[in-house]
């Protein structure tokens, strides 16, 4: 008598580890969902695993209260990298990114400085709350946004070891708008991303932003923080070779996602401390396939 269960068990865990990835970093009607849908649908698999992977170390150092607790969950994960690399790792974002990274061993062990390296970057929330001037907050730009959009340029790019050059500039853009974005709901976790010189120079406090406080000074500090974003994301976008635009349409449908979230923050009069001003899904489908095909 045939067994009921066709599925293979190696078939079933890829299943699993597959499915998490798609829950923990792609909800359906989120930006991250319409920018994968651009993606070639033979590297969907991995960069979702990205994607989630990020998610991860993201909610280990952002929602974690405690910092005691949210560095041994990083030490934890700094061994998983490591296991990753060595070919036995035991998460399911890890084994998604085994499974659908390709070239085996030699292939784990090339990404695994960067890896490293973006870890390190969500490290620095633990470390710091404020940045005194904005080339500080640049190391913070680098580690996480630089670092993730060259993970994500290399999984599609035609020439994946000049990646770097242009993808880093964009996604330190990208995580500089969503900065913006996420400004008051940052301030209530007790971050302020935004530099202390800067705010001084548009006599802005800590205290204004933690309060919900707007003011005419407020609304200058944060359009010049949006008129930054919005001229690095399109610088960036301009850079990317033209042999890579069709291979990073994942990336391009994220910029564009951004600038537009940008627009409507300044439409919204740049309120940003009380409310998280967001693009409704049917935009965002519009603005992603759109974005992702522009030349």
């Amino acid at each position: 008598m045939p067994c009921p269960h066709r599925a293979s068990a190696s078939h079933s865990i890829q299943v699993n580890f597959d499915e998490y990835c798609q829950q923990k970093a792609v909800p359906p009607g989120s930006s991250s969902y319409y920018a994968l849908r651009e993606a070639p649908a033979g590297r969907r698999p991995l960069l979702t695993a990205l994607f989630a992977l990020r998610r991860e170390f993201e909610e280990t150092v952002k929602e974690t209260s405690d910092p005691a607790i949210g560095r041994t969950k990083l030490a934890w994960w700094q061994k998983e990298i490591a296991a990753l690399a060595a070919g036995a790792p035991s998460h399911p974002v890890s084994k998604a990114l085994t499974a659908h990274l390709g070239g085996g061993a030699k292939a784990m062990e090339a990404e695994y400085p960067a890896l490293r390296t973006l870890l390190a970057g969500f490290e620095m929330d633990l470390d710091q709350a404020r940045y005194l001037d904005y080339p500080n907050l640049r190391r913070y730009l680098q580690g996480v946004g630089g670092t993730f959009a060259t993970l994500t340029a290399r999984a599609t790019a035609r020439n994946p070891a000049q990646a770097a050059a242009w993808a880093a500039p964009l996604g330190e853009a990208m995580l500089l708008a969503q900065l913006v974005a996420e400004l008051g709901n940052d301030a209530r976790h007790g971050r302020i991303y935004i530099p202390v010189d800067e705010m001084q120079r548009f006599n802005v406090t800590a205290a204004d932003v933690i309060n919900r406080k707007y003011s005419d000074a407020f609304t200058e500090l944060i359009r010049f923080q949006t008129k930054r974003a919005r001229e690095a994301l399109n610088a960036a976008l301009a850079a990317i070779p033209a042999e890579e635009r069709r291979t990073q349409r994942t990336l391009r449908a994220q910029a564009a996602l951004a600038l537009a979230l940008l627009d409507e923050i300044e439409r919204d009069g740049y309120h940003v401390l009380h409310q998280s001003i967001a693009l409704t899904p049917i935009r965002k489908l519009w603005v992603a396939w759109r974005g992702a095909r522009q030349r």
